[in-house]
């Protein structure tokens, strides 16, 4: 514990680990562009200096606080400073701002606002490189980049994957993947966790607004849209509302105003999903085969383990995610009617991840021509439709899920967060179901963000060791001391992004460790107020099973390709 001098006032600081951390605790917004507390420190945007006594400048990210330091934040120099380097960021950036993906929600523009940047005294950079559109979740504009390596730290540090990186050196620097190749030919993963800690609109959602559009426009097809469980607790950032508020009664509302024919719920293809991953579980534990069980729920995960990992194909379970499910589910459903319509069943997924949108593409998920989802629009996606379309969104009144395929039990809700996946799996197999209390003791230590959780449960008097991982970094570690002895399980769930889907990368950001918090306390809300607990009590999947599904597990499990899982 000490004190520190910030513009004069005495502050205390007891564990923050740097001066920017404490300035800001001081109430003063100190601007950064490259510092975000769960990445290392990197020093670069220059934007966070502050002076102290003696005149010396330096950044206050990289300064650890020492008792008795004066800093000032807002000295002459200072602040001619931050106007110079905000300058020469815009003299180097494709300066759209207009036409840009997050004009509006961009720190560049923000900033320049803040600062009073009126004027700009040098020259635009002529120079443009070209958009990469490679990539079916995220698009990479380089003339918006400001080599702030936010990008580069979160794909290295937090994801293991490492796509991006700083090439070339002085003014010829960028950010790209290795030899300059584009983003969908290297082993980028689609997470999108990039895209949540880019402050400018270098690196953006890819968008399909246009399509899903285009499909509800059109009389010869029926759109039906699954939302996932995460959209229903991020989705009311974009309009002011707190994170973690429960807003699905409102997107089913706005959904019906633009135009859609049914909405439905994937927490109910989630359900699905727990009922046919806990068979394949049990039945593979029977056997011992092919042990540890890891869940196929994540495309990002999977994509990383196709990658680094091949070896683990026949570890990853053979069910399709709750998106795929539902699609191939839906479009099986409404085939006769289509046929006696004469219409065209198109299923849009409404999704706060980006990989589903790679995930949606990938040949396995076409069955006889048929694709089992035809469009993905993300969280973010969706606000700016809501927003085009002039809905106030807060004050719309609530509307309900269509049927049959708007029912879901509170295990398949909390697959939006992590350690979700495994609790449902695991409510599914006990024979004594817990209440809400007992619930929340039996599952505490698969609950809460540390990156890599685990926990045993007695099933059927057998000792069932459960692992719950997220971020790829942390899943990366853990089937390293898998492959290496040091640890043993039966039942592993990875989900790529840190909180979960809560935190996909086409959820609103950015997002902190509170924020994550907020959204899992929303989802885990839900559950407690549901009155379906378990995913075999959910009557609708049950008629699903006993009909579509009867002679139909295709729909519902991934057909084998050459070198795919």
């Amino acid at each position: 514990m000490g004190f520190m001098l910030v513009d004069n006032r005495k502050v205390e600081f007891n564990g923050e680990k740097n001066v920017l951390e404490v300035v800001r605790k001081a109430g003063i917004d100190l601007p950064t562009f490259c510092y975000h507390s769960e990445l290392s420190i990197y020093g670069a945007c220059r934007m966070c200096i502050v002076e102290d006594a003696r005149g010396k400048i330096f950044t206050s990210c990289s300064e650890i606080p020492r008792d008795g330091m004066e800093v000032y934040t807002n000295t002459p120099r200072l602040r001619k400073y931050r106007k110079l380097i905000l300058e020469l960021l815009l003299s180097n950036h494709d300066r759209d701002c207009t036409s840009c993906n997050i004009t509006g929600r961009c720190e560049l523009q923000r900033l320049a606002r803040r600062f009073g940047i009126d004027e700009i005294r040098f020259k635009e950079n002529p120079n443009r490189l070209p958009i990469d559109t490679s990539s079916h979740g995220i698009v990479r504009n380089p003339n918006k980049c400001i080599y702030c390596g936010d990008c580069v730290r979160v794909c290295e540090e937090v994801q293991g994957v490492a796509a991006l990186s700083f090439t070339h050196r002085g003014s010829d620097i960028k950010i790209s993947p290795a030899f300059d190749r584009n983003i969908g030919e290297v082993n980028c993963v689609d997470c999108g966790q990039c895209r949540t800690v880019c402050p400018t609109g270098a690196i953006t959602v890819k968008d399909n607004r246009e399509e899903f559009w285009a499909a509800i426009g059109d009389k010869n097809k029926r759109v039906v849209v699954q939302v996932a469980p995460a959209v229903r607790v991020a989705l009311g950032e974009r309009f002011g509302l707190p994170s973690g508020e429960i807003t699905i009664g409102r997107i089913v509302a706005a959904l019906k105003i633009m135009g859609v024919d049914e909405v439905y719920d994937t927490a109910f293809a989630a359900d699905m999903t727990v009922m046919e991953e806990s068979n394949e579980f049990l039945e593979r534990l029977t056997k011992g085969e092919n042990l540890p069980l890891f869940t196929s729920c994540c495309p990002g995960w999977v994509k990383f383990a196709e990658n680094r990992y091949p070896e683990l194909g026949d570890n990853i379970s053979s069910c399709k995610s709750p998106q795929q499910m539902f699609g191939a589910v839906v479009k099986e459903y409404y085939k006769d009617r289509d046929k006696e319509d004469g219409k065209e069943t198109i299923m849009v997924s409404i999704m706060p991840c980006t990989a589903k949108k790679a995930e949606a593409a990938r040949e396995e998920f076409e069955i006889d021509g048929i694709r089992d989802v035809d469009i993905v629009v993300t969280t973010q996606e969706l606000a700016r439709m809501i927003k085009e379309v002039g809905i106030v969104f807060e004050e719309l009144e609530d509307e309900s899920f269509d049927m049959p395929f708007g029912l879901a039990s509170g295990s398949g809700i909390i697959f939006g967060s992590t350690g979700g996946v495994a609790e449902a799996v695991i409510t599914r197999l006990l024979k004594d179901k817990p209440g809400h209390l007992d619930k929340d003791i039996l599952f505490k230590d698969v609950r809460g963000m540390e990156d890599i959780k685990e926990a045993i449960f007695n099933i059927d008097d057998k000792e069932i060791r459960v692992a719950i991982v997220h971020g790829l970094s942390s899943a990366d570690k853990l089937v390293r001391q898998i492959k290496s002895g040091e640890r043993n399980y039966d039942f592993i769930e990875v989900m790529a992004c840190k909180g979960g889907c809560i935190a996909g990368g086409g959820q609103p950001a950015p997002v902190d460790i509170n924020m994550r918090r907020d959204r899992a306390r929303g989802l885990y809300k839900i559950d407690k107020t549901s009155f379906i607990k378990s995913s075999e009590y959910n009557p609708l999947v049950k008629s699903i099973f006993d009909g579509i599904l009867k002679d139909r597990k295709d729909l519902i499990h991934v057909r084998k390709l050459e070198n795919k899982r």
